[in-house]
């Protein structure tokens, strides 16, 4: 463990899969932040979960990670994961908790008895998320409404998701987006052919429109004379997995890499890609969006007030069905527009990790002072 003077703050970041973590956009966020926090003198400690946080190098021994137990089921897991590392904060009293996900609002007033503030990021809507049954859906509900209530101060990720908050739940707060990394040009390590290929980076789940894309993968590569390439993963037994596994089988032009947790591997097929498809349809900034943008790719994404809010007209937009993609897809291969250079020029005026984590360094200390 890193050392540190005693009266260095310290921030235990409660929500997420751990750091470092690939998973998601809570845990991107946290592999960029922690060490930033590190940076501006505070002392960081993440809490995780057993089995999602990765053995790399590139851990910055600054970061203390807690790991946890809790209940790996779809409607517990984090509840459960949320309350155990809230009762180790509430016996290792830290400075301030930043929390991650309004499913830790129910766990908000044991850290207010405890004496210790409490900045929370919401994240987006998550009660309207499709792969959440009714009873997910009421715990988002609830979370989020105690949230409202206990939590000293919000982050939003998006400007929609705060008007959605001051109209619906009476909080304001502070938006503060995701960032990206423009990066190094890197190689193109793959059997592929730099501008020749339409890539999707994506958890296979309903609302980023995976299924929708990957029936219109077909018609892509007959079109456009492009490879398809698709970055993500859910259970085998999953729908959508079974239809990219059964795509990857019948078209040789349709690869199927499964999830990457290789940023440098990822990063490359984003620089080199003739399109990236971004489907997501729920929540805020999204962070592959924003990391893609910084790389300068080619942006096709789903016609919401989300992706509007971070692309703006650096994009080309369309709608969830198959042929509007195919469509959409085939016209920003043939845009003569710089629409790379536009995303990337608009990713670093507004999406940059340096300001953000100014930003969170701002809020959290803010909040343990007030």
């Amino acid at each position: 463990m890193h050392p540190h003077r005693p009266d260095t703050p310290i921030v235990a970041v409660i929500g997420t899969r751990g750091y470092p973590s690939f998973y998601g956009g809570f845990e991107t966020a946290v592999r960029r932040i922690a060490p930033a926090l590190a940076d501006r003198g505070w002392r960081v400690r993440v809490y995780g979960r057993r089995g999602w946080v990765a053995a790399t190098s590139t851990t910055d021994p600054r970061v203390d990670r807690v790991l946890t137990p809790g209940l790996d089921t779809t409607a517990f897991s984090t509840l459960s994961y949320g309350l155990t590392a809230v009762l180790h904060a509430l016996v290792r009293k830290p400075d301030v908790a930043l929390v991650m996900n309004v499913a830790n609002g129910f766990w908000l007033p044991l850290l207010r008895l405890r004496g210790i503030p409490t900045v929370v990021n919401v994240d987006g809507i998550e009660w309207e998320r499709d792969k959440w049954n009714s009873l997910g859906k009421t715990v988002f509900r609830w979370g989020a409404r105690l949230t409202a209530r206990f939590a000293d101060e919000l982050i939003f990720d998006a400007e929609a998701i705060g008007d959605y908050w001051r109209r619906e739940l009476g909080r304001d707060g502070t938006f503060v987006p995701y960032g990206g990394d423009p990066g190094p040009a890197l190689p193109l390590d793959e059997d592929l052919e730099a501008g020749r290929y339409v890539l999707l980076v994506a958890r296979f789940v309903q609302e980023n429109t995976v299924a929708e894309f990957l029936a219109a993968a077909p018609a892509i590569v007959e079109k456009a004379d492009v490879d398809v390439v698709v970055v993500g993963s859910a259970t085998p037994d999953d729908p959508i997995q079974r239809a990219a596994d059964a795509l990857a089988v019948a078209h040789p032009r349709i690869k199927v890499l499964g999830h990457l947790s290789d940023d440098q591997r990822l990063h490359s097929l984003w620089q080199h890609a003739g399109v990236y498809f971004h489907g997501h349809t729920v929540g805020g900034t999204n962070p592959s969006l924003v990391q893609a943008m910084a790389l300068g790719a080619r942006v096709v994404a789903r016609d919401t007030a989300f992706n509007r809010e971070v692309l703006a007209d650096t994009g080309v937009y369309c709608d969830g069905d198959e042929e509007s993609i195919v469509q959409a897809v085939v016209a920003a291969l043939n845009d003569d527009r710089p629409l790379g250079e536009l995303a990337a020029d608009r990713a670093a005026r507004h999406f940059l990790w340096e300001p953000v984590a100014d930003a969170y360094a701002r809020i959290i200390d803010a909040t343990r002072r007030s």
